[in-house]
C-alpha cells in the first residue's frame, strides 16, 4: 500500500537554563538527561537521533560536571546523531539587542565547529513573540527557515486569509523581512511537544495517534507531519523505538520515522505541491485576543532590563569600538575576554530569564552576571582608553597656559556628538613610594594650588566649565611590569559641554593656568539657560513647567507645542510577571492637578536642570482576594481582586535637563516604591494626528498600527521597545527615547499619548502553577531616564531624532593623560562614513582574519548610499554577512574608501582587510 502521509518524530527536549527552579537544580536535571542520551546512543540500535534544542550553551553546562564524557558528545556530534546550533542560547527577540543576537549566532556557530558542524535550524519554540529582521538574519547566517511556537495564528486546512492579516493557511509558511529576505517558516501549530511521551501499547497508542495526526493534518499544507517528541525539561524517551514500531503497525498507510529537523525540511520541501500564505514583517500575535501574548515581559523586573541595556551598551557601542582603535595603535585586541563577557552577558538573554519571569533565585543570578560582564567590559573599556589617550599629541596645550592637565571626550557613536560630560582630574597626585609619612603625603595634597585655571580645547579655546573640589582621595595603578602603586591625590570634577566630537572618534582638552583666569571656572556674563519662572530653553526647544509638575514642550523649529507632559499614572496590576492585568473598573490615579515643589537644580551656561518633587500616596497592595485567586490557580483575566483601601506613600523626584546643544530634553524619574500590585507608567500627550507610530527594533524602525486588530480584546495594548518609539503626523514628530524601560503604548485616548512603564510590581510568576515571586514586587528606590525629541519633517528630522536617540543610550568615555607627544592629533578619528538613513550598528575586530568589521542598517525603507573613507592602511574593503565570513573585495571601490549602495532595510557589514 502506497504511503499517504509521513510522520517525522522529533526527539528533543526544550531546556530553559532556569525558570521555575534555579539554575543550579535545572542544571542537575540537565547532567542526568545528556548521561541518558550518551547511553542510549552507545547502544547503537534504531534511536537515531537527538536535537539538543538548537543552544551550544548546553554542551558547556554538561562537561562542565562532566569533562570525561567530552569524546563521547563529541563523536556522536559529528555522526550526525546529536544536533547542536546554531545558537548559543535561546534568546528573547525583542529585549536584546541587534548586536547581542548576533553575537549569539557568531559564537553560536563557532562553539559547534568545535565539535561538529552546527545544524542550520532557525530554532525559535519559544520565544515570545519575532522581530521583523528574523528572515535577513536567517538569510545572512546561511540559514533558510524558520521553526517558531509564537507570532501566527493559523487558520487551518484549506482555509483562505488575506497574506497582510498577519495570519497562515497553513503551518507552513513564507516568512518575508522587511528588507524583502524570504524562509520557510514552520509554526509548531500543535506545540512544540506535539509528539511527545509517544505510547508503546496498542491501546493507548491508537488513542493517541486518532488525536495527534488529525491535529497536525488540520494545519500541515503536505503529508510530511512533524511531531516533537520532547518539552520543557523533557527527560528522553528511551523507548521510542518500540513506539515507532507500535505506531507503525497500527497504521499502514502511514511511514513513522525517527527523524531530524533537516530530514523533515528536506522531505517537506520536496512535498510542497502548493503556494504557501506570505506573512510579513514582526510576528507578535496580532490576531489574537491579546491576553495570551506574554508582552508585559517587557516590564517584569524593570531593573534587569535596566542592567542589560548598560551591559548591551557597554559590550558593543564602547568597548568593542575603543578595542578596535587601541588595535589601530598596536594593542592586542583581546578576543577571549570579549566572547567571555558575551557569553556572560547573554546567560542572561533567555526568555525566562531577560523577560523576568522565572522565580527569584534566578533573578538574583542574573544580577551577578550583569555586574560581571560588566566588570570584563570595564576593564577593558579601562585599557583601551589608556593606549588611545597617550597617543594623542597633547604637547600643544603647553602654549595655552601653565601646567596643562589634558583630558579626553571619546565619542563611540556613529554620529558626530555634541553634549555635556564630567571628567575626575587628579590636580595633584603623590605615590607612597616616594618615603613620605601619610600625615605629609596628605598635607601636601590637601594644599595643592587648584586656582588660576581655565579648561580650554585643542585650538585654546576657553571652554565654559564648572569645577568640584572632591578633596584628599586614595588611589593606585596596577602596572604591567610591577607591584601595584598606591597613591594620595587632589582631585577635581570638571563638567562642560563637549561640542562636535567627531563619531568614533575623540576631542582632547586640557585645564591649564593662566595669570588672567578669573576666580572661578564660568564668566558671571556667560548666559542662562533659564528665561523665565520656571522655564528654560535653547536654540531647538522650550520648557515650561505647569504648578502640577507637568509641562509643556515647544518645538522653535516647527512651532508645535507638546502639553501636559510628564504626569504620572497608577493603576493596579492583579497579573503576573508574564501579563499585566488592571482590576475590573478601576480608575487611573494621576499626579494631574497634584502640587508639586518645584526648584533650580543647576543653571550652567551648558545646562540648567529644574527639580520636580510629587508627594504622594496610592493603594499599598491588592485586597485579600488576590491571594485567594492566585492560591486557587484563577486565570488573570478572570480575577476579581480590587485594590487595598489602605494607602502608602510615593514620592516622586523629576529632573529636568536642557543642555546648551541639545536637541533633546532629559528626563530623570527616582522613586521609592513601597507598593505591591501595581504598575506607574509616565504620560507624553502628543495630539498628533496619526494612525500609525514608529518604533526601534532589532536592525529595524518597525511601523505598528495604533490600533490593535479586531480579535484584540484585552484592554491593555502595551508592546516592546527598544531605544525608542514616536509618533508623527507628517509635518511633525515626538520621539521619546529611553534607558532600558521596553515597555509602552499608544493610548487610544483621543491625543495619542505615549504611555511608558517605569515601573510594575507583582507577586507571582504565572504561567502552569503558583510561584511566588515577592522580589518581583520590585520594592525600593529606582530611577529611570529618558529623552524627548521633537523635530519637525524638513530636511533628515525623523533621521536625526532616531540618531539622538541612539546616541542617548551610548556613555561617553572621559579619560586623562599626560603632557607628550603621539601619532594621532588633538580632533582626530580613524574612520569616516556618511549615510543619513543608515544607522551605525557596530566596530569590532574578526578573531580569524584580523579585520575590522563594520556594520549599519538602513533605517528606511527605500535604497540609501553609504559613503566610507577609513583613515588607515588596508589592502581592500569587502561586504559580508553577520557571520563574518571572508569575502572578495568590493568590485570599483579601493582601499582608500567606497560609495555603496544599500537596500531598504538592508543589515551591511564591511570589512576592512589589513
Amino acid at each position: 500500500m502506497d504511503k499517504k502521509r509521513t510522520a517525522h518524530i522529533i526527539s528533543h527536549t526544550h531546556w530553559d537554563r532556569e525558570w521555575y527552579l534555579p539554575y543550579e537544580k535545572h542544571h542537575v536535571r540537565l547532567v542526568a538527561l545528556v548521561d541518558a542520551l550518551l547511553d542510549k546512543l552507545d547502544q547503537g540500535g534504531e534511536f537515531k537521533s537527538f536535537y539538543l534544542d538548537g543552544q551550544t550553551i548546553i554542551l558547556e553546562d554538561y562537561l562542565q560536571v562532566r569533562p570525561e564524557n567530552k569524546e563521547r558528545l563529541e563523536a556522536h556530534i559529528r555522526e550526525g546523531r546529536i544536533l547542536i546550533g546554531p545558537w548559543y542560547i535561546l534568546q528573547d527577540a525583542f529585549l536584546t539587542s541587534g548586536e547581542a543576537n548576533v553575537r549569539n549566532m557568531q559564537i553560536g556557530h563557532q562553539d559547534a565547529k568545535r565539535y561538529g558542524e552546527p545544524a542550520k535550524i532557525g530554532y525559535f519554540p519559544d520565544t515570545f513573540g519575532l522581530v521583523g529582521q528574523t528572515p535577513q538574519l536567517m538569510q545572512q547566517s546561511g540559514i533558510k527557515n524558520a521553526f517558531f511556537g509564537r507570532g501566527v495564528k493559523p487558520t487551518g486546512f484549506n482555509n483562505t486569509v488575506s497574506d497582510g492579516g498577519y495570519e497562515s493557511s497553513f503551518s507552513e509558511l513564507i516568512w518575508e523581512g522587511p528588507d524583502g529576505s524570504k524562509v520557510l517558516g514552520i509554526l509548531f501549530a500543535n506545540w512544540y511537544s506535539n509528539g511527545n511521551e509517544v505510547p508503546t501499547d496498542d491501546e493507548e497508542a491508537k488513542a493517541f495517534w486518532d488525536r495527534k495526526l488529525a491535529d497536525a493534518e488540520k494545519y500541515a499544507s503536505t503529508g510530511e507531519l512533524l511531531f516533537m517528541n520532547g518539552c520543557d525539561h523533557q527527560p528522553i524517551q528511551l523507548d521510542l523505538p518500540e513506539a515507532i514500531e507500535t505506531a507503525s503497525r497500527l497504521y499502514p498507510d502511514t511511514e513513522f520515522v525517527h527523524s531530524s529537523l533537516p530530514q523533515y525540511l528536506q522531505s517537506l520541501e520536496g512535498a510542497l505541491d502548493r503556494d504557501l500564505s506570505s506573512v510579513k514583517g514582526e510576528l507578535r500575535s496580532q490576531r489574537t485576543d491579546g491576553w495570551g501574548t506574554l508582552v508585559n515581559t517587557a516590564s517584569a523586573r524593570v531593573y534587569l532590563k535596566q542592567m542589560n541595556q548598560e551591559g548591551q551598551a557597554l559590550l558593543e557601542k564602547v568597548a568593542e569600538p575603543l578595542a578596535s582603535f587601541a588595535h589601530l595603535l598596536g594593542k592586542e585586541y583581546p578576543h577571549h575576554l570579549f566572547t567571555y563577557a558575551w557569553k556572560t552577558l547573554m546567560q542572561n538573554h533567555p526568555h525566562d530569564s531577560i523577560c523576568g519571569c522565572s522565580v527569584d533565585e534566578v533573578h538574583r543570578e542574573m544580577v551577578t552576571r550583569f555586574a560581571k560582564s560588566r566588570h570584563v567590559a570595564e576593564s577593558v573599556i579601562d585599557d583601551s582608553k589608556q593606549v588611545i589617550a597617550e597617543s594623542i599629541d597633547t604637547s600643544g596645550f603647553t602654549a595655552y597656559g601653565e601646567d596643562p592637565l589634558p583630558l579626553v571626550a571619546m565619542n563611540t557613536t556613529g554620529w558626530a556628538r555634541t553634549g555635556v560630560i564630567s571628567v575626575e582630574l587628579d590636580a595633584a597626585r603623590l605615590y607612597l613610594r616616594e618615603g613620605f609619612t601619610l600625615e605629609e603625603t596628605a598635607r601636601r595634597m590637601k594644599e595643592a594650588d587648584l586656582s588660576g585655571r581655565v579648561l580650554v580645547d585643542e585650538a585654546g579655546n576657553k571652554v565654559a566649565c564648572t569645577v568640584e573640589d572632591l578633596g584628599l582621595l586614595f588611589g593606585y595603578d596596577l602596572p604591567d611590569d610591577k607591584f601595584r602603586q598606591p597613591y594620595m591625590c587632589r582631585r577635581v570634577r570638571i563638567t562642560f559641554q563637549a561640542e562636535d566630537v567627531p563619531a568614533l572618534g575623540l576631542r582632547t582638552y586640557a585645564w591649564v593656568r593662566r595669570e588672567e583666569a578669573a576666580s572661578g571656572s564660568i564668566p558671571q556674563n556667560a548666559g542662562s539657560l533659564l528665561t523665565g519662572h520656571h522655564v528654560m530653553e535653547n536654540t531647538a526647544i522650550k520648557i515650561e513647567i505647569a504648578e502640577d509638575g507637568s509641562f509643556a514642550l515647544i518645538d522653535k523649529k516647527s512651532g508645535r507645542t507638546y502639553r501636559d507632559l510628564g504626569v504620572y499614572e497608577d493603576t493596579g496590576d492583579i497579573g503576573n510577571e508574564y501579563m499585566y492585568r488592571q482590576p475590573e473598573g478601576e480608575q487611573a490615579l494621576t499626579t494631574k492637578g497634584l502640587a508639586a515643589q518645584i526648584r533650580v537644580l543647576e543653571d550652567t551656561p551648558y545646562r540648567a536642570s529644574i527639580e520636580i518633587r510629587h508627594h504622594w500616596e496610592i493603594p499599598a497592595s491588592a485586597d485579600d482576594t488576590l491571594d485567594a485567586e492566585q492560591r486557587a490557580l484563577v486565570y488573570y483575566p478572570e480575577r476579581k481582586a480590587q485594590r487595598s483601601k489602605r494607602l502608602v506613600p510615593l514620592e516622586i523626584t523629576t529632573v529636568l535637563s536642557l543642555e546648551k546643544g541639545g536637541k533633546g530634553l532629559h528626563i530623570e524619574n527616582s522613586l521609592d516604591n513601597r507598593a505591591k500590585d501595581h504598575r506607574i507608567r509616565v504620560l507624553f500627550p502628543t495630539d498628533l494626528m496619526a494612525a500609525k507610530h514608529k518604533v526601534d527594533s532589532m536592525f529595524e524602525i518597525a511601523v505598528r498600527d495604533n490600533e490593535p486588530a479586531p480579535e484584540w480584546v484585552n484592554p491593555s495594548n502595551t508592546q516592546h521597545q527598544q531605544a525608542f518609539v514616536e509618533i508623527s503626523d507628517g509635518q511633525t514628530g515626538l520621539a521619546v527615547a529611553n534607558l532600558g524601560l521596553n515597555e509602552y503604548e499608544v493610548l487610544r485616548d483621543g491625543r495619542n499619548t505615549i504611555a511608558v512603564t517605569l515601573l510594575r510590581s507583582v507577586g507571582e510568576l504565572g504561567d502552569w502553577g503558583l510561584f511566588p515571586t515577592p522580589e518581583a514586587q520590585c520594592l525600593g528606590e529606582h530611577t529611570f531616564r529618558l529623552e524627548l525629541i521633537p523635530y519637525g519633517h524638513e530636511g533628515s528630522g525623523a533621521f536625526n531624532a532616531y540618531t539622538e536617540a541612539y546616541q542617548f543610550q551610548i556613555p561617553w568615555t572621559v579619560c586623562q593623560t599626560g603632557v607628550h607627544t603621539g601619532p594621532i592629533a588633538p580632533l582626530y578619528t580613524p574612520l569616516r562614513w556618511e549615510g543619513e538613513e543608515l544607522a551605525f550598528s557596530s566596530l569590532k575586530m574578526n578573531e580569524e582574519t584580523g579585520d575590522l568589521l563594520l556594520r549599519w542598517y538602513n533605517m528606511s525603507n527605500s535604497d540609501a548610499e553609504l559613503t566610507f573613507s577609513p583613515d588607515m592602511k588596508s589592502e581592500y574593503l569587502y561586504k559580508t554577512t553577520i557571520l563574518e565570513e571572508p569575502a572578495q573585495p568590493l568590485s570599483g571601490n579601493t582601499a582608500g574608501g567606497l560609495s555603496l549602495l544599500v537596500g531598504p532595510c538592508e543589515i551591511v557589514t564591511i570589512g576592512i582587510h589589513r
